[in-house]
């Protein structure tokens, strides 16, 4: 009789522990009475992240970076990268701007000390498992080019 009540326990420890595994997580949170968080889905790891040019080449972490692809008259240069991350990517570089004065062709240009922020990384299309970056924000730190505000944010599609 013994061993038939001891089997019987294991027997009911062992269902309860199959069931606890079992469960969803929503049912097994409304039985422990705790909320669960589902896991942020952040993609591929952070080496799978690109900033898309003006050709559409994936770039990784770029010493330089055309903004103006149209006329080439704004562009990032000399780009120091202290972050490229799956959520955002940090860089000091100078923001390199033509004044267009008197008109773009025979203006001249001005370098301006900036820091750089990329995020917003979203899945790259057409490109599996590559992920962009989708939003550019630049600060700048002392002159800025004229009629620039102290931060601007620039959206990045391919």
């Amino acid at each position: 009789m013994r061993s038939h009540r001891t089997t019987t326990k294991v027997l009911a420890c062992a269902g309860a522990a199959l069931a606890a595994v079992a469960l969803p997580a929503s049912a097994a949170s409304a039985a422990t009475g705790r909320a669960t968080v589902p896991a942020r889905s952040a993609g591929p790891p952070a080496h799978h992240r690109v900033l898309v040019d003006c050709v559409e080449r994936p770039q990784v972490r770029p010493h330089d970076f055309v903004l103006a692809c149209g006329d080439g008259n704004n562009a990032l240069t000399s780009l120091h990268w202290s972050h490229w991350g799956r959520y955002s990517a940090t860089a000091t570089g100078v923001d390199v701007v033509n004044d267009c004065v008197p008109y773009c062709a025979a203006g001249h240009f001005h370098g301006y000390p900036v820091t750089v922020r990329l995020d917003r990384a979203r899945p790259w299309k057409n490109h599996a498992g590559r992920w962009q970056y989708t939003r550019l924000e630049l600060a700048y730190h002392g002159p800025r080019p004229a009629f620039s505000p102290a931060r601007e944010v620039f959206p990045l599609w391919s």
